[in-house]
């Protein structure tokens, strides 16, 4: 198969690349090398690889490799939860408007290939919870007040009893709650819009928390893990958020980045919503711990009770149905994958401006 790799440079999508030549395709990376998420040219790009150093905004760039092309997978996008609302326009545009423009060319085009999207668990918000007393509910927003005053945990929205974290499937009702979330799920909104219309199969990918080498270093952009790894490398203790009990799937960038070539690869071509996560959660506290425990120079992890408003207390993963669609199923645990990742090579990327 020819497969263009949108962010094929990147932390997940080089991965996708290196195994897409292992099994035998051809994959063509389309990349804008952005110096925020690259402050020097990536190492792994390997020298046989199609490269477009290219803007996925851009119309021009899929008249050239569109074409002769069996299947899309489209990870290209600005990652992380941001500063604050003032990155929406940078969001949107990175996420949506790219999406649309590579959708609007391949109607242009008549293409009618495999797409693989690059989705997220954060269109969830919350995950799933019941109450003994009403079953499942849906809690709202947590208040600044819960908050300040150390009541992490969402009550039932009925009776304000403490509820029970459940695992989240793909048919739970979708609450984004930031900016990034919300232009995710816009994402997939406008490529099942183009599937159903144009009769193509597109796979939502929706990752839990990925980790792994060549993950970007300390940005109020990066994902937990790498941050508490930035945090033990400068000879800091983790700092961990509210009281470190936010439970959350850890799934390591190569099972990740298996799951994207099953979706590519699998026969039937799936077409809807996957989960793609380990299926062993953990806590945050857990989690900053066994880095810890792995850096092995005693900095234990701080409690230190800050919050941030965007973020959702407990979100894990059902993930039978990617068992059942593409035959995926995590092979690596997270207290294998932690430990590793206390010395995986990180990604260094400058500062925004």
């Amino acid at each position: 198969m020819r497969v263009v790799v949108t962010g094929g440079a990147g932390f997940i999508g080089s991965h996708v690349v290196d195994l897409l030549r292992v099994d035998g395709h051809v994959p063509v990376v389309v990349d804008v090398l952005d110096p925020y998420a690259h402050a020097t040219e990536p190492g792994w790009i390997h020298p046989d690889v199609e490269l477009h150093r290219r803007n996925i905004c851009e119309d021009a760039v899929w008249d050239d490799v569109l074409l002769g092309a069996d299947a899309v997978c489209h990870l290209a996008a600005k990652v992380g939860l941001g500063v604050d609302f003032a990155d929406a326009p940078a969001y949107v545009s990175s996420n949506d408007a790219g999406t649309a423009t590579m959708l609007t060319a391949m109607h242009r085009m008549g293409w009618r290939g495999r797409i693989v999207l690059s989705s997220s668990m954060v269109v969830y918000g919350e995950g799933a919870y019941s109450c003994e007393a009403h079953g499942t509910v849906r809690p709202g927003p947590r208040s600044p007040a819960d908050l300040d005053a150390g009541r992490f945990d969402p009550p039932c929205p009925r009776c304000g009893r403490a509820l029970r974290p459940e695992l989240v499937t793909e048919s739970a009702p979708v609450d984004p709650r930031n900016v990034y979330a919300a232009t995710k799920l816009h994402q997939e909104h406008l490529c099942a819009t183009f599937g159903r219309e144009h009769d193509v199969a597109v796979t939502a990918l929706r990752y839990h928390n990925v980790y792994g080498p060549r993950m970007p270093r300390d940005t109020p952009y990066a994902g937990v893990a790498s941050i508490f790894r930035s945090q033990l490398a400068l000879g800091d203790a983790p700092q961990v958020f509210e009281d470190g009990g936010q439970r959350r799937d850890f799934v390591h960038v190569a099972d990740v980045a298996r799951a994207n070539v099953l979706a590519l690869t699998d026969p039937q071509g799936f077409d809807g919503p996957l989960n793609i996560a380990s299926g062993h959660p953990v806590t945050l506290l857990e989690m900053a711990e066994a880095l810890s425990a792995a850096d092995g120079r005693g900095r234990r992890p701080q409690i230190t009770g800050r919050y941030r408003l965007g973020d959702v207390r407990h979100v894990t993963a059902d993930a039978r149905r990617a068992t059942d669609a593409i035959g995926f199923t995590a092979m690596v645990l997270p207290e294998d994958g932690l430990r590793r990742f206390a010395d995986d090579p990180l990604r260094d990327a400058a500062p925004p401006p």
